[in-house]
């Protein structure tokens, strides 16, 4: 598969997820979450491992390790672990951009340091709390690093249907916040509630976000807007889009990165941890939650350096960045 075919399969993808999105928002995100989710942890930490997780040290990565365990251990409810978890996230962004420039152990160790200090100055802000521990690890990581990897593909490759994907991920995002059809009806089942429940802070924050609201002065506890109001299924819909695409995208990547390149007996635990987790999701929801959370912390962490050379390299692609090139390119 070519440049041009896989840019016009990844806008089908998007299309598809949105439409779906449109309909049944909140069961395209469980389904998506609880069986897409975990078969792309797994093949692509795997495949970061092979890449030496973009990294300049040998033993880098397992500092972001190190920094996923803390927070399975907080979440688990290891209180010891609970403040380091709470500076996880910061720690692990920007150690990663260091891991990536940096060389010499020596230096690292002072960034981080350094980065450790500044996170005590403001983690116990409001804006550190939305934007490190709610949407850092959440809603950036499936879109708006997403988006990051579609853009700079299609600068990267001048291709006008990578222009063209670009613009269709941000119109169908776009698009639940200014347009429903008026014949579109939804309600949200019993059990759906029940179970999307862990993930309803995402929402909340999000929804204030949309309404220009104080993030400081709602109760978060409440889960009617996000069930029942207008507001509340556009962010739904936006969220279930994000997520499915984010999976969707990486699996249709297979024949450009091969991903699945891997060892055999690799790929059969692979699988068959894949199957277990459906399993325990199907099983009880919460209780797979709880056994993925490690692997879904562990995979965005140690993305953080690609997320990195991904924005360095955009800055040095925009720069000779030329439109009628990639106009005229296909």
């Amino acid at each position: 598969m070519n440049g041009r075919e896989l840019n016009l399969l990844n806008i089908g993808l998007m299309l598809i997820s949105c439409i779906v999105a449109y309909i049944i928002p909140f069961e395209l995100f469980l389904f998506s979450y609880a069986v897409l989710g975990p078969l792309h942890y797994l093949t692509e930490i795997s495949w970061l491992h092979q890449r030496n997780y973009f990294v300049k040290g040998k033993y880098d990565f397992l500092w972001l390790l190190l920094l996923a365990i803390f927070a399975t251990l907080a979440n688990l409810g290891f209180r010891q672990f609970h403040k380091i978890s709470m500076f996880a996230p910061y720690l692990a962004l920007f150690s990663a951009l260091a891991f990536y420039l940096m060389k010499d152990w020596y230096l690292k160790g002072i960034a981080i340091l350094l980065i450790f200090i500044s996170a005590s100055f403001f983690n116990n802000s409001t804006f550190y709390l939305v934007f490190f521990l709610i949407f850092l690890p959440t809603i950036i990581h499936v879109f708006i690093f997403t988006g990051s990897f579609i853009f700079y593909g299609a600068i990267k490759s001048k291709s006008s249907t990578g222009i063209i994907s670009l613009i269709v991920f941000v119109l169908c995002a776009l698009s639940f916040f200014f347009f429903v059809p008026e014949s579109l009806t939804y309600q949200v089942g019993d059990y759906v509630r029940n179970t999307y429940k862990d993930f309803s802070v995402v929402n909340h924050y999000l929804i204030n976000i949309t309404n220009l609201k104080d993030l400081k002065s709602f109760d978060t506890q409440s889960l009617q807007p996000i069930f029942t109001s207008s507001i509340g299924f556009k962010v739904m819909r936006f969220i279930a889009f994000a997520y499915t695409y984010h999976y969707l995208n990486w699996f249709s990547k297979t024949s450009i990165i091969k991903w699945h390149l891997v060892d055999r007996r690799y790929l059969i635990a692979t699988l068959t941890l894949w199957i277990l987790s459906i399993v325990v999701y199907a099983y009880d929801y919460h209780s797979g939650l709880k056994f993925l959370f490690f692997l879904s912390f562990l995979h965005v962490f140690l993305e953080f350096p690609l997320n990195m050379k991904t924005f360095i390299e955009i800055g040095k692609e925009i720069k000779g960045f030329s439109v009628v090139k990639v106009i005229e390119k296909k």
